[in-house]
């Protein structure tokens, strides 16, 4: 699909997607790292949780289809073959304003390559009073309100179990790149992508965080539900295995799926007929007017939950898929990677495990394009495997002269 399309990949952790995604989709995408290897290379966790740049499982999951190069372009000789190899690509990937300072700002950059496509992720843009400010995964995510939406409501908010910020950063940086590259077909220009980690998460909340901002009340945090007028609404309960994701909501449209819900708890002997036949398309009116006291309520839920813990994921799912009413498991990574559905989208793809070489599946291609399928070229690569290849097929230079800069610890 981007064949053709060379890309210099320079960022650590902070947008290291963006590169796998161009890579997925065709482009020529060169980790171009430090001698002693990306930071992303030191990020846990390790595969037989022994640290090594070549253990990573982080970087194995996010450098895939990219060929790597080591250069140290912080020397005289380092930044020249930086600018070699930038005259010769279409888009340089930057992590934090140190890196882009450190290569002369954008407007340098831009007079010696017009056509060269740059993208810098930070935490909180490229200018504002924050641009300065270093950032991490939690502080990014709390900056942008999307931990306000995490954790029960009566303790401080929970980050999620894995990294995000940056990852929500990386993939919009890797848009930026495509849009940069389509309007250069028209200008002849490249321009500068700069991507805030703070505002891609902010985004990735949607109309929780964003719809404040036209008038809609603010979404208080209720772990496993939400909570609206004073309701404890709850979404999650538990399964023999597991948890479910249950829609138990009222009104005109969920109250028919709960109605359902209902009459399957009572088959099941958690509940009796009053319950059953309570008015579940006008329960909220019945919960805020008080003609339903809270408590009994929160009696209905916990039956539910006596309920959905008598079957597992699996029962509860078929069971609810046949009366249509509206539940789903909770996934767990497990259940993902035995998923009958990714199986029949061959999603998962094979790479060799960095503990001992054999097979292992991992995430694949983030589309389908049957015309143009993205495509599994190779693993995450050893630090500097492609050196050769890149030194001597791009830059045309000779085995003496890469032994001289290897020596010179310039690559």
């Amino acid at each position: 699909m981007y064949d053709g399309i060379r890309v210099i990949d320079c960022c650590d952790e902070r947008g290291i997607i963006a590169g796998q995604m161009l890579a997925d989709m065709g482009a020529d995408v060169i980790a171009l790292e430090p001698p002693g290897g990306s930071p992303a290379r030191r990020l846990p966790p390790f595969a037989g949780d022994d640290p090594g740049v070549e253990r990573s499982l982080y970087w194995h999951a996010y450098a895939r289809n990219k060929r790597s190069a080591t250069l140290d372009w912080s020397t005289p000789d380092g930044s020249a073959l930086l600018d070699e190899l930038l005259a010769r690509s279409d888009a340089l990937l930057l992590s934090g304003v140190e890196s882009l300072a450190a290569l002369g700002g954008y407007e340098a950059l831009a007079a010696r390559f017009p056509r060269l496509v740059v993208a810098c992720v930070t935490p909180f843009g490229m200018d504002g009073p924050k641009s300065g400010y270093a950032g991490t995964d939690i502080t990014i995510l709390a900056s942008s309100g999307a931990l306000r939406m995490s954790g029960d409501r009566d303790r401080p908010p929970l980050r999620g179990t894995l990294p995000q910020a940056w990852l929500h950063a990386g993939a919009d940086a890797a848009v930026g790149v495509l849009m940069a590259l389509a309007e250069r077909e028209t200008s002849g220009l490249g321009q500068l992508v700069s991507v805030s980690g703070r505002t891609s998460s902010m985004q990735a909340t949607q109309s929780s965080i964003l719809a404040s901002g036209v008038g809609d009340v603010p979404t208080m945090r209720a772990a496993g539900g939400v909570y609206f007028g004073g309701i404890d609404i709850r979404f999650v309960f538990p399964a023999k295995d597991g948890y479910v994701s249950i829609t138990l909501l009222f009104g005109s449209v969920a109250g028919l799926f709960t109605s359902r819900l209902m009459h399957w708890v009572h088959e099941a002997g958690f509940i009796d007929e009053a319950t059953r036949d309570k008015d579940w398309y006008g329960y909220t009116v019945l919960l805020v007017t008080g003609q339903e006291p809270i408590s009994e309520y929160e009696r209905v839920k916990q039956c539910v939950a006596q309920f959905t813990a008598s079957f597992t994921k699996a029962e509860l799912f078929e069971e609810a898929r046949r009366r249509e009413v509206l539940l789903a498991p909770c996934a767990t990574a497990d259940d993902l990677l035995h998923s009958e559905q990714y199986r029949a989208r061959e999603y998962f793809w094979e790479a060799p495990s960095p503990a001992d070489g054999h097979p292992v599946r991992v995430p694949g291609a983030f589309a389908k394009l049957p015309a143009s399928p993205l495509v599994n070229r190779r693993p995450a690569p050893a630090l500097g495997e492609h050196n050769a290849e890149v030194f001597t097929s791009i830059l045309e230079i000779s085995g003496e002269e890469l032994a001289a800069l290897r020596g010179a610890g310039i690559i």
